[in-house]
C-alpha cells in the first residue's frame, strides 16, 4: 500500500508503522505476539493544495478491500484491520461521508468494515518494513489499483 500511496501527486512522504493500540514503542515483534491493539498503518504527509483529503480517502478504498474485517490479502488478524486515523474533525467527517457513499454505491460485496479513530501515537516500523516493494520488486503486493472502482462525481 505504501508504494501506491507514495506515487500520488501531492504526497510528499509516507512512513510504515503501528498505531491505534495501547502498547508504547510498538514493534513488529510485539504485534506478532498479539495484544498490542495496534494496526499496521501508513502515515501520509501530503499537500492539500495538490491532493485533497477526500481524494486520498477515495484512493485508499480503491486499493484495498474494506469489506473483510481483519484481513488484507493473505494476512489475517486485528493488526491487518482497515482503519482510518484522523487528526481533526473535518477529516473525521470526510471519512464518515466517504464510507457512507461507498456503502450506498454497492461497489463492494459487503458493507465497509473500516474503522474511524482519532490518531494517537504512531510508532515507525523497522527499516525492513519501509519501502518494501522498492527494495523487493517481486515481493508480496496484496494491494492494487482497481481502475473501475471510483465513486460517482459529487455535484
Amino acid at each position: 500500500m505504501q508504494d501506491l500511496i507514495r506515487r500520488l501527486p501531492g504526497v510528499s512522504l509516507t512512513r510504515v508503522g503501528y498505531t491505534g493500540g495501547t502498547v508504547p514503542n510498538a514493534t513488529y515483534e510485539k504485534l506478532k505476539r498479539g495484544n498490542t491493539g495496534h494496526a499496521e498503518s501508513i502515515e501520509v504527509f501530503f499537500d492539500p493544495a495538490k491532493l485533497s483529503y477526500r481524494q486520498l480517502l477515495e484512493f485508499f478504498f480503491q486499493i484495498h478491500d474494506p469489506s473483510t474485517p481483519d484481513r488484507q490479502g493473505n494476512d489475517r488478524g486485528s493488526s491487518y484491520r482497515s482503519e482510518i486515523f484522523y487528526v481533526n474533525a473535518a477529516q473525521n467527517e470526510a471519512a464518515k461521508q466517504v464510507i457512507s457513499e461507498i456503502n450506498a454505491s454497492g461497489k463492494w460485496p459487503g458493507r465497509v468494515t473500516t474503522k474511524i479513530s482519532k490518531a494517537g501515537d504512531f510508532w515507525q516500523a523497522e527499516p525492513a518494513h519501509q519501502d518494501y516493494l522498492q527494495r523487493v520488486p517481486n515481493g508480496y503486493p496484496c494491494h492494487y489499483i482497481r481502475p473501475d472502482w471510483v465513486l460517482a462525481k459529487r455535484s
